[in-house]
């Protein structure tokens, strides 16, 4: 990577901004990280202000409005997390000759596919968190240098998510978990994307990149992954979306195609399994 500048991370109090700046430590890559609390990225004063004092090589934008539920009845308040904001970054990016890399998601497609989505396979969001997010690649895209990476089913150290939902209900001494078996994806570790997002960053790529943890399961399939990992006596059992309504809609198929991504970096992320057992020996031993 470029040292002509420091890495720039925005939603660093968020579990994958968390993750990306301690791989750059890791690396010896100068990096700073910043959230709601010292910049507002909905302003673009500030969002022009910030960059041009700091003039980095690489800005990766983590801040993101992900309730995906919540943004159904705010989309308006989401459209100017995810994508207007992006706007002001890509536009601070051009000024400075910065490179943008914009996270998405697996949201930005219908879910109806039958086998791993590409990179150029067509987008269609169901629900107000994916337009929000394709708006935000659109966004990114008018930045001259930007790199735009699409991932799913994210999980890691701080935050909220899946793999601390089911361990808190286990804890709690729950020995029965009702858990979907109908909506497939690709459990992925934050650790592991950050290490993947600076490995991009490192090859100069651009474009738009898939990147998950490698394989697909359901979120059933997930949990009794994790509950076999944890050693717990609790029954997983399988129930349809239909069990569980919820204000947004869910793809019933979200796997990403991430040869890409192998193509780029020389290698594929290990499996879901493996990052699981490395996530929860990390959580359990904390």
């Amino acid at each position: 990577m470029d040292a002509s500048g420091p890495l720039l991370v925005t939603g660093s109090y968020g579990q994958l901004g968390k993750a990306v700046l301690a791989e750059a430590q890791a690396r010896g890559i100068a990096a700073e990280g910043r959230d709601m609390d010292t910049i507002d990225i909905t302003n673009p004063e500030a969002v022009t202000t910030w960059i041009s004092s700091a003039r980095p090589r690489i800005i990766v934008n983590c801040a993101a409005y992900t309730a995906v539920d919540d943004c159904e009845e705010h989309e308006s308040e989401a459209r100017g997390v995810n994508a207007t904001a992006v706007g002001y970054l890509a536009d601070a990016c051009n000024a400075t000759g910065s490179t943008l890399i914009q996270i998405s998601t697996d949201y930005v497609f219908d879910g109806t596919a039958t086998k791993p989505y590409r990179e150029d396979d067509p987008v269609a969001p169901a629900g107000a968190y994916g337009r929000t997010k394709l708006l935000g690649e659109l966004a990114a895209q008018t930045a001259a240098d930007h790199l735009i990476v699409r991932t799913a089913w994210l999980y890691g150290h701080g935050g909220r998510h899946f793999v601390g939902a089911i361990r808190r209900q286990i804890e709690s001494g729950n020995r029965k978990l009702k858990v979907v078996a109908d909506q497939r994806g690709s459990p992925t570790f934050c650790d592991d994307l950050a290490a993947a997002i600076l490995d991009l960053a490192a090859t100069g790529a651009t474009g738009t990149v898939h990147a998950t943890n490698t394989g697909i399961t359901s979120w059933h399939g997930f949990a009794t992954e994790i509950v076999r990992l944890l050693g717990a006596e609790a029954d997983v059992v399988p129930v349809r979306t239909e069990e569980f309504p919820r204000p947004a809609p869910r793809p019933q198929y979200s796997g990403l195609d991430t040869s890409r991504l192998e193509q780029l970096v020389g290698h594929r992320l290990p499996t879901w399994q493996d990052a699981l057992a490395r996530y929860l020996e990390a959580a359990c031993a904390s």
